[in-house]
C-alpha cells in the first residue's frame, strides 16, 4: 500500500499534480516513507511541500529524520535561501544524533553562507570537531559570496596551515575572493600554486583565474590562461568575451565570438550574446550588432530578458530607438532592469516625455522603479523646459524614501544645475553636503561653470579639500575651466601644482586640460613644455596647442604645429580646423585658409560649423575681400548667427563700408534686438564717415530700447588681490595715480616715435597732458 502511495505521488508530480501535503502525509504510516516523500519532494524542488512535511513529522512521534534527510532539507532551503527555515531544521539537527556528522555539518555550513549568515557558519565551523577540505571551502566561499575577502583569505590560510591541500573548487573560491578584495599579488601567488598543485587543467580554478585577471585589468594575463585551458567549456568562453568587452578591447571580443562559433562546439548563452553586444554598443556599431541578434533569434534567446535588454541597450546607444522599442516589446517577460534600459535609451536620446510614458507603464505593470529607473529619468532633464517634470521626479523620490540613496541626490543636483538656477542646486547640495562623495562635488562644480560663476568653484574647491573628499580628474577639468573662464595663470599654475602633488597629472585628461589653460591664459611657452612632455599625444593635445597659438597670434606656428600632427597620424577635427583657420586669418594666407576649409570637408568628412563659417569670414573681411566674405555668408547652408555678422560688421568698421556694415547691423538686430555691439559699431562707422545724422539716429534708436554699452574690462592680480579696471573707469579708488602713469607713458610713446630734435621737453608734456586732445585720447584707450 505505502509502495503504491509513493509510487502514485511520483506520478503526480511528474504530471505536475501537487496533492495537498497534509492528505498526502497524513496517509504515510512508516518512519522509511516519510524520509522517502520528503526526500522526493526535495528532489523535485517543491521546497514549500517538504518543509510542511518536515514539520507534520516533526509534531508525531512515530517519525524519526534520519541523516540523509536532513541533509536533503538543508540542501532545500540553501536552494530556496530560506534562512529561517533552515534555521528551524538546524535547531532539530541539534537535538539528533546526527549533529556531529562532518558531512551534514558541511550542508549547514553551505546553508548558512548562501543565506548571507557567516556568523552562525563561523560557530557551527568552530565547534565541528571535524573538518575537512569541504568544511573550509563552504566557509571560504561564503565570506567570498558575501563580501569579506579578507575573512576568506585568511581562513584559507588556516586551512593550507592545517596541512590541507586545496582542490579545484577551494580555489575557485579563493580566486573570487582574491579578485573582489583587488589584492593582484595574492592572485599571482594563487596562480603559481595552482600550476604547482596540477590544478592547472581544472576547468573551475582556470575559469576563476580568468576572471580574476580580468578583474585586475590585466587582460593579456587572462588571455594567456585562457590559451592554456586545452578544453575550454562555454564559462572559458564567456570569462575571455567578457573580458574584452568590459575593458575595451570590443574588437577582440567579437572575433573570439567568432571563434566560438567556427568550432561549433559551444552556442553562445544570454551572457555571451551581452557582453558581445555590449561591445558593438561601445564600438556605435549597430550592423555588427543586428548580426548579432539574427544569432539571439536562432538561439532562442530573443524573447530572454537578459539578451533582450542587452539588445535594448545596444540599439539606444546606437541611436536606433525604433529598433529598441520593437525588442524592447518582445521580451516575454521584462524585468525591472530591461524597463531601466528603454528608459535610460530614451532619456539619453532626448526623448524625455516619452521616457516619462514609459516609466508611467512600468509602473502599471507592476514593477517598482529603483534607483536606477530614477536616475535615467533625470538623465533626461537637461534644460529649463526639463524643470517641471524634474520636479515631479523629485516628489516621486521623496514619498518613496529614495533619497537616502546617493546616486539619486546626485542625479537630482545634476538636474537641478542643467534645469534651474544656482540657487536651487546650492540648496539642494546643501540637504546632503555631509553625506557627499566626489560626484556630488563634482555636479555642483559643473553646474557653477553652466551659470558663468568660475569664481564659485574656486570658493567650493576650498571647501571640498577641507570636508576630505577625494578629487578626481573630473574635478581637475572643473577647476582649470574655472581657472581660464578668469584668465588666471597663477591659479591655474596653483592646479598644476596640485595635481603633480596627488599623481593626477599623470592622467591624459588633465595634461591635455593644462596644456588647454596654459594656452588660452597667454603662456605658450608652458603648455609647449607640457605638450612636449606628453607620450601619448592625441588629437586633444594638438588641438588645444594649435586652437593657442592661433587665437594668440602666432599663426606660423600654429600651421606649423598642424603639419607636424598630420605627419604623426593624428586625424584633426572640428576644433582643429578652428585653430587653423584662426590661423590663416591673423598671417593673411587666404588662399591657404580657404583650401584648409575644403579639405576639411572632402578628405576628413568634417561638417562644417558656425564656427567655422565665421573664421572664414574673418579670413577674407581681414584681408579686404569683403564682397567674397558676404557671398560666403549668403552662400552658408547654416543660417548665420550673431557671431558670424559681427566678425563682418568688424571689418566693415575697419574698412570703412558703411553700407555691408548697416546690413550686417540689421542682420544681427534681427536676431538679437538688444544687441549693444551692434548699435555702437555702426553708430561709430557712421560717425566716422560722417553721417552724423544717422549716428544720432541709432543712439536715439539705443537710449529708446534702454541698448547699454558694456564697458570692457581686464583685471591683474598683485599680492593675491585682483584690480580691476574698466573703460572710461571713474570710480576706481586709485584713479588719479593710475591716470598719471597711463599719461606718462603716452607721452614716452610719443617720443619714442619722433626724432631725437622734436621730442616733447618737461615742459611740453605737461602742456602736452592738460590739452583736450591728449586727455582724449587717453579717455579713449581706458
Amino acid at each position: 500500500m505505502e509502495k503504491m502511495l509513493r509510487s502514485g505521488a511520483k506520478a503526480a508530480f511528474r504530471n505536475n499534480q501537487i496533492p495537498s501535503t497534509l492528505s498526502v502525509v497524513s496517509t504515510i504510516k512508516t518512519e522509511e516513507s516519510m524520509n522517502d516523500h520528503i526526500d522526493t519532494l526535495c528532489k523535485q524542488k517543491s521546497y514549500k511541500e517538504a518543509m510542511e512535511a518536515f514539520e507534520f513529522a516533526q509534531k508525531s512521534s512515530s517519525f524519526k529524520i534520519r541523516l540523509k534527510t536532513y541533509g536533503s532539507l538543508i540542501c532545500a532551503c540553501s536552494s530556496s535561501r530560506s534562512l529561517a527555515q533552515g534555521r528551524k531544521i538546524h535547531d532539530q539537527i541539534l537535538k539528533s544524533d546526527c549533529k556531529h556528522d562532518t558531512v551534514l555539518n558541511n550542508h549547514i555550513l553551505s546553508m548558512y553562507g548562501k543565506c548571507g549568515s557567516l556568523r552562525e557558519a563561523r560557530e557551527v565551523f568552530d565547534f565541528m570537531p571535524q573538518r575537512n577540505l569541504v568544511s573550509y571551502t563552504s566557509v571560504i566561499t561564503g565570506y567570498s559570496q558575501n563580501g569579506q575577502e579578507r575573512e576568506a583569505i585568511k581562513l584559507y590560510m588556516e586551512m593550507l596551515q592545517a596541512g590541507l591541500v586545496p582542490d579545484q573548487f577551494s580555489f575557485g573560491s579563493i580566486i573570487k575572493a582574491c579578485a573582489s578584495g583587488g589584492d593582484a599579488v595574492l592572485g599571482k601567488q594563487l596562480h603559481a600554486q595552482v600550476i604547482k598543485l596540477e590544478s592547472s587543467y581544472s576547468l573551475f580554478a582556470q575559469n576563476a583565474l580568468i576572471a580574476m585577471y580580468v578583474s585586475f585589468a590585466q587582460i593579456s594575463d587572462a588571455r594567456r590562461v585562457f590559451c592554456g585551458i586545452p578544453v575550454k567549456d562555454v564559462i572559458s568562453w564567456g570569462s575571455i568575451i567578457a573580458g574584452f568587452s568590459q575593458l575595451g578591447y570590443e574588437f577582440e571580443a567579437l572575433g573570439h565570438l567568432k571563434d566560438m562559433l567556427s568550432y561549433g562546439v559551444f552556442q553562445p548563452n544570454e551572457y555571451i550574446f551581452g557582453s558581445s553586444l555590449k561591445a558593438c554598443s561601445s564600438l556605435l556599431r549597430p550592423d555588427y550588432g543586428s548580426q548579432i541578434h539574427g544569432l539571439c533569434i536562432k538561439s532562442g534567446f530573443s524573447r530572454d530578458a537578459f539578451a533582450g535588454c542587452s539588445l535594448c541597450d545596444m540599439y539606444a546607444r546606437c541611436g536606433f530607438l525604433s529598433s529598441a522599442r520593437r525588442v524592447f516589446y518582445q521580451i516575454e517577460r521584462p524585468d525591472t532592469a530591461s524597463w531601466n534600459v528603454i528608459i535610460a535609451g530614451l532619456a539619453n536620446n532626448s526623448y524625455a516625455d516619452e521616457a516619462v510614458s514609459f516609466f508611467s507603464q512600468m509602473r502599471s505593470s507592476d514593477y517598482v522603479p529603483d534607483a536606477t529607473s530614477l536616475r535615467s529619468l533625470l538623465c533626461g532633464q537637461t534644460n529649463e523646459s526639463g524643470l517641471r517634470q524634474g520636479v515631479q521626479i523629485h516628489s516621486f523620490i521623496v514619498k518613496y524614501g529614495l533619497l537616502t540613496d546617493l546616486s539619486v541626490c546626485n542625479s537630482l543636483l545634476t538636474m537641478y544645475g542643467c534645469c534651474s538656477d544656482l540657487n536651487c542646486c546650492f540648496r539642494m547640495f546643501e540637504e546632503f553636503k555631509n553625506k557627499a562623495d566626489s560626484i556630488s562635488w563634482n555636479a555642483v562644480l559643473t553646474a557653477c561653470l553652466r551659470h558663468e560663476q568660475p569664481a564659485e568653484v574656486l570658493r567650493l574647491f576650498k571647501m571640498m579639500l577641507v570636508s576630505e573628499c577625494e578629487t578626481d580628474h573630473i574635478t581637475m577639468g572643473s577647476l582649470l575651466r574655472a581657472c581660464v573662464e578668469i584668465s588666471s595663470l597663477k591659479l591655474g599654475s596653483q592646479v598644476h601644482c596640485y595635481n603633480l602633488k596627488t599623481g593626477l597629472v599623470l592622467e591624459q585628461f588633465i595634461t591635455n586640460g593644462l596644456n588647454d589653460m596654459y594656452a588660452k591664459c597667454g603662456s605658450l611657452e608652458q603648455a609647449r613644455r607640457i605638450f612636449d612632455s606628453m607620450n601619448n599625444k592625441d588629437v586633444v593635445s594638438w588641438s588645444s596647442l594649435i586652437v593657442g597659438y592661433a587665437q594668440s597670434g602666432f599663426g606660423e606656428e600654429a600651421l606649423t604645429l598642424f603639419k607636424a600632427m598630420k605627419s604623426s597620424g593624428i586625424e584633426p577635427n572640428h576644433v582643429t580646423f578652428v585653430g587653423v583657420l584662426t590661423a590663416c586669418s591673423h598671417v593673411g594666407l587666404v588662399e591657404e585658409g580657404l583650401k584648409l576649409y575644403a579639405i576639411m570637408q572632402s578628405e576628413h568628412e568634417i561638417k562644417p560649423t558656425k564656427e567655422h563659417c565665421s573664421c572664414v569670414v574673418d579670413l577674407l573681411a581681414r584681408a579686404g575681400h569683403l564682397d567674397e566674405a558676404e557671398r560666403f555668408i549668403d552662400e552658408m547652408e547654416l543660417e548665420p548667427d550673431v557671431v558670424v555678422w559681427k566678425t563682418l560688421l568688424s571689418a566693415c568698421k575697419t574698412q570703412g563700408n558703411v553700407d555691408l556694415a548697416r546690413k550686417a547691423a540689421e542682420n544681427i538686430l534681427k536676431i538679437d534686438p538688444f544687441n549693444s555691439t551692434a548699435h555702437v559699431l555702426l553708430c561709430g562707422i557712421h560717425a566716422s564717415s560722417g553721417n552724423w545724422e544717422d549716428a544720432a539716429l541709432m543712439r536715439s534708436s539705443m537710449k529708446r530700447h534702454d541698448v547699454k554699452k558694456v564697458p570692457g574690462q581686464s583685471w591683474i592680480e598683485v599680492k593675491d588681490e585682483r584690480h580691476v579696471f574698466f573703460a572710461e573707469d571713474v570710480l576706481h579708488p586709485e584713479r588719479d595715480d593710475i591716470y598719471t602713469v597711463l599719461q606718462n607713458v603716452s607721452v614716452e610713446m610719443l617720443n619714442e616715435s619722433r626724432p631725437q630734435h622734436k621730442r616733447y621737453s618737461r615742459v611740453d608734456t605737461q602742456t602736452l597732458l592738460t590739452s583736450a586732445n591728449i586727455k582724449g585720447f587717453l579717455w579713449s584707450h581706458m
